[in-house]
């Protein structure tokens, strides 16, 4: 059954608000963040008005209270993504998630001279780490070029590498391209030639229910907030073997089993990894935001948004001046389309178009490699979400073709 976007919409309070002297707002940086259904605010809300407390310390009503909507936003989210709860570390978003497989898996199990290898694609979360870490450890990055004509890895050179390769870091979907990458092939050959391999899957948790343990991967990145849930939280999932092989990523109370002067040993599971007061609401209103998504179809909001985003890449190509990147003939993928007009700065056209009301993203992406492999240093980004319309998205292209036809030259 389609999705029910008229209700969906009525579940996101901010989708009300006018902006830019009193337009409808039409948000279409989703591949940034998406905004948040009622019930997570409301999941969140009601941690802080009723239930506040710091969680794993105390015997207390609320204490006891906090730690078991803690503890549950775990279960949720592990049962969510297809695993268990002691495969689910607690991170700050994708960015530490991958991070913590650099610093705490990688940097303790990788030696000088093994090789880790990473894609043209990567998000900057993906590609600096390894450059820190090469620096400090002397491993080897090699790099996988994308076919730029395609708009796919080269799987040739991919195969060509994998030899001697200790980690394979690879993005499920582009956050330019909107693209996905055949990650079942990957990991797949990955494996067979005794790789790890660690997923970013910031822009595809979203749009699909993934399954952990089905998937295959050593480590699955994922963030909260571009999957209706608050900032700052997010999640690595990893096997009970790379866990048991992770060094601490940070110290400090709550990952410690005893402390001396002389020496500390350190709590085991995610526990270990999780230091300080954690991220308590965020947590719970991620796991918000997953019980929010489990009441819908998932095949059917892919279909949605990824429908959105093909009919708004095949109709702004004929806007005179606009290139668009990344190949949208195909099924999978995101709901996000980048371009770029030949005379109409990408800022420029931002601010022409959010005085319309459209919300839209501008600049590299954090993904300048990505860009240089096509020649530019920015493109504007539009990205759909279960809550954007086909009136939004004809909406958009019609406002599009009025500023190209007023500043284009």
């Amino acid at each position: 059954m389609p999705l029910d976007v008229d209700a969906i919409r009525s579940d996101f309070p901010i989708l009300s608000r006018k902006v830019s002297g009193g337009k409808d707002l039409v948000y279409l940086d989703n591949a940034a963040t998406t905004q948040k259904p009622q019930s997570v605010i409301d999941a969140m809300t009601s941690y802080y008005e009723q239930s506040n407390a710091n969680v794993h310390r105390a015997v207390h009503t609320l204490a006891a209270e906090a730690t078991e909507m803690y503890e549950n936003a775990r279960n949720t989210l592990a049962d969510w993504f297809g695993t268990t709860r002691d495969n689910l570390i607690f991170t700050s978003g994708t960015t530490e998630a991958i991070n913590l497989v650099a610093w705490g898996w990688a940097r303790s199990n990788l030696k000088s001279g093994d090789a880790v290898i990473i894609t043209e694609m990567e998000h900057h979360a993906d590609i600096v780490p390894w450059q820190l870490l090469a620096e400090e450890k002397g491993i080897e990055i090699r790099v996988i070029p994308i076919n730029t004509e395609k708009d796919i890895l080269d799987m040739d050179i991919f195969e060509a590498s994998l030899p001697g390769a200790k980690l394979v870091c690879v993005v499920h979907t582009s956050n330019v391209l909107g693209v996905a990458n055949p990650i079942p092939e990957i990991i797949n050959m990955a494996k067979d030639a005794g790789s790890k391999v660690l997923i970013d899957a910031a822009q595809a948790a979203p749009h699909h229910r993934l399954n952990f343990s089905n998937l295959g991967a050593d480590f699955v990145a994922i963030s909260g907030h571009k999957m209706c849930g608050p900032t700052g939280i997010g999640c690595l999932l990893a096997t009970s073997e790379c866990i048991e092989q992770m060094e601490p990523f940070m110290s400090g109370g709550d990952m410690i089993e005893t402390v001396t002067m002389e020496k500390s040993t350190f709590a085991s599971g995610p526990q270990k990894f999780e230091a300080g007061t954690p991220k308590i609401a965020e947590a719970i209103g991620f796991a918000a935001a997953a019980e929010y998504l489990s009441k819908l179809d998932m095949d059917e909001v892919h279909h949605h948004i990824r429908g959105l985003a093909k009919l708004t890449a095949e109709k702004i190509k004929s806007v005179q001046g606009i290139t668009v990147y990344g190949d949208h003939s195909v099924d999978e993928g995101s709901g996000v389309v980048s371009f770029l007009h030949d005379s109409i700065h990408a800022e420029d056209l931002a601010r022409f178009m959010d005085a319309g009301g459209f919300a839209m993203r501008t600049g590299h992406h954090c993904a300048q490699p990505l860009l240089d492999a096509y020649g530019v240093s920015s493109t504007n980004r539009v990205s759909f979400y279960l809550y954007n319309t086909e009136d939004e998205a004809n909406a958009f292209v019609d406002h599009l073709r009025y500023v190209v036809e007023k500043f284009g030259g």
